[in-house]
């Protein structure tokens, strides 16, 4: 495996408040990320850790590499949590004060390189006064980033040549 990447996959990292953005060669520590949500004022953390699955449509998967266009795709995420911070509105079950925000903040982590079966590839974490709005922004954001971040997959199956894996671009 080769460890050169191209020159437009490059790690990139962006706040956007208190929420942050990150694509990144090294593993995902799913805690940190967790930690990095945290406030004493959520009632929630909604988490959502997509990993490498062993197989697809009947084959052995024996890995997954990840390519970027990482200077529009890490304006692209953060993007899409400035959206998520301005649609997701809070429940009608829990009325509040126009003061304290469904998301207090998100975490947005995905990997790019060589990603192992077992490990994760992308990680959001949403901390909210309360789970409804957690679990719609973590959704919202996961089929968002599905659907626009300029990242490209590439399946490896066992038993295949390398040359025939082939590069797949997110879709929803």
């Amino acid at each position: 495996m080769a460890t050169s990447h191209p020159s437009t996959s490059v790690e990139a990292r962006e706040e956007v408040g208190r929420s942050t953005c990150v694509l990144t060669y090294k593993s995902l520590d799913v805690g940190e990320i967790t930690q990095s949500v945290s406030d004493d004022g959520a009632g929630a953390t909604a988490i959502f850790i997509g990993t490498t699955r062993n197989s697809y449509q009947g084959k052995v998967v024996t890995r997954l590499e990840y390519q970027a266009y990482s200077k529009l795709a890490i304006k692209t995420m953060t993007d899409i949590i400035r959206t998520a911070h301005q649609s997701v509105t809070r429940s009608t079950h829990h009325p509040a004060p126009v003061a304290v925000p469904p998301i207090i903040s998100c975490a947005l982590h995905h990997r790019l390189g060589t990603v192992p079966v077992g490990e994760p590839s992308i990680v959001i974490a949403v901390s909210s006064p309360h789970r409804k709005e957690a679990f719609v922004a973590c959704e919202q954001i996961l089929e968002e980033v599905k659907q626009k971040v300029q990242i490209w997959k590439r399946e490896y199956y066992d038993g295949e040549r390398e040359a025939e894996a082939e590069w797949k671009v997110n879709s929803g």
